[in-house]
C-alpha cells in the first residue's frame, strides 16, 4: 500500500520510530542495509584508461595500425634477411611516426573527455547538502546522503527535501516540486491519509526528493531513500536509454569504411601489380614492391582525420566554453549544428520560475507593471485615460500583510524565501516604495489565519490605532462570494456593474495566461479579532482588487526562437503547466503564431498509440501536462521522422527525455545532477540563448571540418595517383633514377599528411561562418560529408594534383637528377600545390569569394608549413630519415609556383562559368 493512502500513525508504526526521539544507532545501521544509502543510482564511470583507448577503436586509427605493422614486419625482414640498414631504417622510422600520430590523437580525446569530466564533477561537489534530522532524541545537522528510512526530518522555508517523507506534523508547509512536475505554484502539505489514487502532484501529505520549502515548517517521516525515490526511478529510467551517435559520428565512420576499402584495394592492386613486374610470387617480389604499398596505403587514408578531428571539435568546444556551454563530449560539438528540433521544458528554461505581478486592477482602475522576476527593479504605469494620483494603496497594503515571504538582498542578489506568488507580492510592494517592514510599524499582527487548500485564502488579522482590520488574499471566485462590495475610487461600491467588471477583469488575466490573486479587507471589532471563528471572520469582505501574476518568459528567449526558426530548426515547449499557461507563453515568445494553437495534453498521449503520435508530432509545437515518459515519446517519434533532436531542461523530470535525444542540454545553475549527468551540453549561464550560438558554432564546425575533409581528401587522391602512376608507367630507368623508385616515399607522403596538409587543416578550425550560415536548413544527418559535388572536387582537383607530381618526378629525372632529388622535386611539388589548395578548400564556392587573410591562423600555419617543408630538404638528418635531398634556386622557385595554377585556373573557370562540379 502506498505511504499516503496510509494514516500517519500507521507509517510511525511501521518504521518503529519514536516520533520524540529518533532512531538510534542500531536502527541507523539496520535501516542503511537494509534500504541502502541516500544517493541516487551513478552509471558507473568509464575508467581513464578504457577513455584513453577508445580512440584505437576508429577505423581509421585501425588502418594505420596495421601500417604500422607492415613498417615493422619490413625493418625486421630488411635487417634480418636482406641486411639492409637503410631500407630497415625508413621502415622503422615510418612506424614510429605513425605510431606517434596515433598516440597524439588518442591523447587529444581522452584530454576533452576527462575536462568535461572533472568540471562536471565539480559542479556535483558545490551542491552537497545538510538536512536537520531527530536521532538519539535531539536535532542535529547531518549529510543527506547519511539519511535512513524511519528518520525524522525537520523541513523549514529554504530548505531541500532530501528523501521521499511522509509528513506527520506541517505549519502552513508550502513545498515546491517543480522539478517532479513541471508545477511552478507552491503546494500546500498536510498530514491526513488520502484514500484514492492520485497522480505524484496530488499527493499533498508526501514531499519528494529533491523539492524545496518555500514556506511553513514541517515534520516527516523518512519512506524512501536513494534508488527507491521517486527521483531515484527517473534515474533508472534514464540509465535504461541507450547513448545515441551523432551525426558526424556516422557519417565520417560511412566515409572511414568506404577509404579503407578504397585503401585494402589499392594495396592489393600494387602488390599483384609488382608480382607480375617480377615474373615471379615470393617473398623477394613482394618486399621489393612492400614500401611502395606503404607508402600507398598511407597515401590513401587521411592520417591526420582522427587527430584533426578531436582538435577542430576541441576548437569548437572550447568556442562553446567561451560561450557559457560546456559540452561533455566531443562529438556532441558538431550534434547540434545538425539539429532540426529544439524541444524544452517551460519552466525554469523558456521561463525564469520567477512569479511576477504585471498587471492588477484595484479601486477600479488598471495597471501595468514593468520589471520581470525577483528583482525589484521596474515601474507601476497607469492604464486609465484620466490623470490621477497612484491609488492602490489599500490593495497594496493588503498584498504585503497577508504575506509570509521575503526577498533579502545578498550579496549583490536578491534572495527570495517563501511562496513565489507571495514574493511577487512582495516585489510588488517593494516597485511601489512599500515594505511589510514599514507597514509593521504602524500594524500590529494580531492573528494569522493560515493558507489551506480548502477555503483556497490567507488571513492575518493586525490592530492599526485603535481599528482591527483582517486582509485576505486568495482565490477571486472565493473572495467574491466572499465580498459585499468593492472598493473603487476610495468609496464602497455595492453595484453588481462593479462586480461584473471584477469578474470580467478576472477572466481576461486568465485568458493572457495569468495566474489570478484577489486582495480584499474587512473592518473587525476587538472582539471579532481576538476570539472570532473563522468562518464568522472571513466573509463581507471588500475587495480592493485582483493581481495577473506570471512566471516570465526570459527576456532574451523571444529572439532565440526566432533565430533559430530563420534556421529552420523547430522549437518546441513540454511542459507540465497547464494548457492555456502553456499556449499563451508560446504564443508570447513566438514559438505558435496564433493564441488558438493545438496544444496536445499528457492524457491524449496516453490514449495515443506510437503511430498515432508520429502522425501529429511534426505539426505540434507544445504540450502541456506531460510526464518524463511522454516526453520521450515525443522525442522518439520526432527521431523516426529523420529529426535531429535537442531536449533542454532543468528539472528531474527532463532527464529521460535529454537521454532519449540526439542531444541533450541542461542547465547548469538550475539544474539538478540528474540532468547534468544525462545531458551532453551544460549551459553555465542557464540562458537559452546559449543554444542559438551553440547551434551556430556546431554549423560552423561542420563547415570546416567538412573543408578540411575536403582538402585532406584532394591530397590523398593526388599522393595515390602519382605513386600507381609511378608504379604502372616508369618501368624503365630515367637517367639517375632507377625504375623501382617510388614517385614518394613513405616518410615524404606521411610528412605532407601530418605537416603541410594537417596544420592548415587545423586551422580552419577557426574560420567563420562563410556565410550567414542560421538563415540555411539543417543539414541532413544521412548526408555523406562529401555531398553536393563535393567529391567531384576532390577527384578533378587530386587528379590534376597527382598528375603534375608525377609529371615533375618524370622532368626530374630527366634533367639528370638522382633519386632523392627527382622524389624531392615531386614532394614539394605536392607540398606547395596542396598549400595553395587550402584558401580554395575553405570556400563551398571559389576562392576569389573569401578573404585569404580573413583567418590569420591559416596564413600563418601555411607559412610554417611551407617553411618547415622547405627545410627537411636541406637539413641533413631529414636527407637521411626521408629521403629528401637539397635542390637549385631555380627549382625551388618552379616547385613554389607552378603547382599553384591548377587552383587558380579552376576556381577562376568556375567564378566566371558557374561549373558546379568543381
Amino acid at each position: 500500500m502506498e505511504f499516503y493512502k496510509k494514516a500517519k500513525e500507521e507509517v510511525i508504526e511501521e518504521f518503529l520510530v519514536d516520533t520524540k526521539t529518533g532512531l538510534n544507532h542500531e536502527q541507523i545501521l539496520k535501516q542503511r542495509e537494509l534500504h541502502g544509502e541516500n544517493k541516487l543510482p551513478d552509471e558507473e564511470e568509464e575508467s581513464y584508461l578504457a577513455t584513453f583507448l577508445k580512440s584505437f577503436k576508429e577505423p581509421i586509427v585501425i588502418v594505420l595500425l596495421g601500417a604500422v605493422a607492415l613498417s615493422f614486419a619490413s625493418s625486421y625482414y630488411a635487417f634480418q634477411f636482406q641486411n639492409d640498414s637503410k631500407h630497415g631504417m625508413e621502415a622503422l622510422y615510418e612506424a614510429i611516426a605513425i605510431l606517434i600520430l596515433i598516440i597524439i590523437n588518442a591523447f587529444l580525446g581522452f584530454y576533452q573527455e576527462i575536462s568535461a569530466r572533472k568540471s562536471l564533477n565539480a559542479l556535483k561537489e558545490m551542491n552537497n547538502r545538510y538536512v536537520t534530522v531527530l536521532r538519539n532524541g535531539q536535532f542535529e545537522k547531518i549529510l543527506s546522503t547519511e539519511l535512513v528510512t524511519g528518520d525524522i526530518v525537520k523541513a523549514s522555508i529554504g530548505d531541500f527535501v532530501e528523501a521521499d517523507v511522509r509528513w506527520i506534523e506541517t505549519n502552513e508547509l508550502q513545498v515546491i516540486e517543480s522539478h517532479l512536475t513541471g508545477e511552478a505554484d507552491a503546494i500546500s502539505k498536510h498530514t491526513d491519509a488520502i484514500l484514492e489514487t492520485t497522480e505524484l502532484g496530488d499527493r499533498h501529505n508526501m514531499g519528494f526528493s529533491g523539492s524545496s520549502v518555500s514556506g511553513g515548517q514541517g515534520l516527516g517521516i523518512v519512506v524512501a531513500v536513494g534508488e527507491h525515490t521517486e527521483l531515484g526511478k527517473i534515474a533508472k529510467l534514464i540509465q535504461a536509454v541507450e547513448n545515441r551517435t551523432s551525426p558526424l559520428q556516422n557519417t565520417v565512420h560511412k566515409l572511414t569504411k568506404t577509404l579503407m576499402q578504397v585503401s585494402a584495394g589499392i594495396v592489393a592492386f600494387t602488390l599483384v601489380v609488382g608480382i607480375i613486374q617480377a615474373g615471379e610470387l615470393s617473398i623477394a617480389s613482394i618486399t621489393s614492391v612492400l614500401s611502395t604499398s606503404i607508402a600507398l596505403a598511407v597515401a590513401s587514408i587521411p592520417d591526420a582525420l582522427p587527430a584533426v578531428l578531436s582538435i577542430v571539435l576541441t576548437i569548437g568546444a572550447a568556442k562553446m566554453a567561451k560561450n557559457k556551454g560546456l559540452i561533455k563530449s566531443l562529438n556532441s560539438v558538431e550534434t547540434l549544428g545538425s539539429t532540426s528540433y529544439i524541444c524544452s521544458d517551460k519552466t525554469g528554461t523558456l521561463t525564469k520560475n520567477e512569479m511576477t505581478v504585471t498587471h492588477f486592477y484595484t479601486n477600479g482602475h488598471y495597471y501595468e507593471v514593468s520589471g520581470l522576476g525577483y528583482t525589484p527593479e521596474g515601474e507601476i504605469r497607469s492604464l486609465s485615460d484620466a490623470e490621477q494620483e497612484p491609488s492602490y494603496s489599500a490593495f497594496i497594503a493588503g498584498g504585503l500583510l497577508c504575506n509570509e515571504s521575503a526577498l533579502k538582498e545578498v550579496e549583490g542578489k536578491f534572495v527570495p524565501f517563501g511562496n513565489p506568488t507571495e514574493i511577487a507580492l512582495t516585489v510588488l510592494g517593494q516597485k511601489a516604495g512599500r515594505t511589510k517592514t514599514q507597514l509593521l510599524e504602524s500594524h500590529e499582527l494580531i492573528r494569522t489565519l493560515p493558507f489551506t487548500s480548502d477555503r483556497k485564502t490567507m488571513s492575518v488579522i493586525v490592530k492599526k490605532g485603535d481599528n482591527y482590520l483582517l486582509y485576505i488574499k486568495g482565490a477571486p471566485d472565493v473572495l467574491v462570494e466572499k465580498s459585499r462590495a468593492l472598493l473603487i475610487d476610495g468609496e464602497l461600491n455595492t453595484e453588481e456593474s462593479e462586480k461584473q467588471k471584477f469578474i470580467t477583469t478576472v477572466n481576461d488575466y486568465a485568458n493572457e495566461a495569468l495566474r489570478t490573486l484577489a486582495v480584499g479587507y474587512r473592518i473587525l471589532s476587538k472582539e471579532e479579532a481576538e476570539q472570532g471563528q473563522l468562518e464568522d471572520l472571513e466573509k463581507d469582505i471588500i475587495l480592493t482588487g485582483v493581481a495577473g501574476i506570471i512566471d516570465p518568459a526570459r527576456e532574451e528567449v523571444k529572439a532565440s526562437v526566432k533565430t533559430l526558426q530563420d534556421a529552420s530548426v523547430e522549437v518546441v515547449m513540454i511542459t507540465g503547466d497547464h494548457e492555456n499557461t502553456a499556449r499563451a507563453i508560446a504564443y508570447n515568445l513566438g514559438i505558435v503564431k496564433s493564441k488558438e494553437a493545438k496544444v496536445i495534453k499528457g492524457i491524449e498521449i496516453e490514449e495515443m498509440t506510437d503511430e498515432e503520435l508520429y502522425a501529429v508530432v511534426k505539426t505540434t509545437n507544445v504540450y502541456a501536462r506531460v510526464s518524463p515518459e511522454h516526453k520521450q515519446r515525443i522525442v522518439k517519434q520526432l527521431q523516426k521522422h529523420g529529426e535531429v533532436v535537442g531536449m533542454t531542461g532543468d528539472g528531474v523530470n527532463d532527464a529521460p527525455a535529454l537521454r532519449a535525444a540526439d542531444i541533450g542540454i541542461a542547465m547548469g545553475i538550475a539544474g539538478t545532477e540528474v540532468t547534468k549527468d544525462s545531458a551532453d551540453l551544460i549551459l553555465l549561464d542557464d540562458k537559452f540563448t546559449t543554444i542559438e550560438k551553440t547551434v551556430e558554432n556546431g554549423r560552423t564546425i561542420y563547415a570546416n571540418i567538412k573543408n578540411f575533409i575536403r582538402h585532406e581528401l584532394t591530397t590523398n587522391v593526388a599522393e595515390v595517383l602519382s605513386l600507381i602512376l609511378g608504379l604502372l608507367f616508369f618501368t624503365v630507368s630515367i637517367g639517375n633514377v632507377d625504375y623501382t623508385t617510388p614517385t614518394l616515399t613513405a616518410l615524404m607522403v606521411l610528412w605532407v599528411n601530418m605537416v603541410s596538409d594537417a596544420v592548415p587543416s587545423f586551422a580552419l578550425g577557426y574560420d567563420v561562418a562563410e556565410s550567414d550560415i542560421m538563415n540555411e536548413k539543417p543539414r541532413d544527418p544521412k548526408e555523406s560529408v562529401l555531398a553536393n559535388y563535393t567529391w567531384s572536387r576532390v577527384l578533378i582537383r587530386g587528379t590534376i594534383m597527382g598528375l603534375m607530381v608525377f609529371v615533375a618526378f618524370v622532368w626530374a629525372a630527366k634533367q639528370g637528377m638522382s633519386s632523392n632529388e627527382a622524389q624531392t622535386v615531386a614532394f614539394l611539388t605536392l607540398v606547395y600545390g596542396q598549400l595553395w589548395h587550402v584558401f580554395d578548400a575553405r570556400s563551398s564556392q571559389t576562392l576569389f569569394r573569401r578573404n585569404p587573410f580573413g583567418n590569420p591562423r591559416l596564413v600563418l600555419a601555411v607559412v610554417f608549413a611551407g617553411i618547415s617543408s622547405f627545410l627537411v630538404t636541406i637539413i641533413p638528418f631529414f636527407n637521411v630519415v626521408m629521403g629528401t635531398a637539397p635542390l637549385s634556386l631555380p627549382v625551388y622557385l618552379l616547385v613554389l609556383f607552378v603547382p599553384a595554377l591548377p587552383t587558380f585556373i579552376l576556381s577562376g573557370i568556375k567564378e566566371i562559368f558557374k561549373v558546379k562540379i568543381w
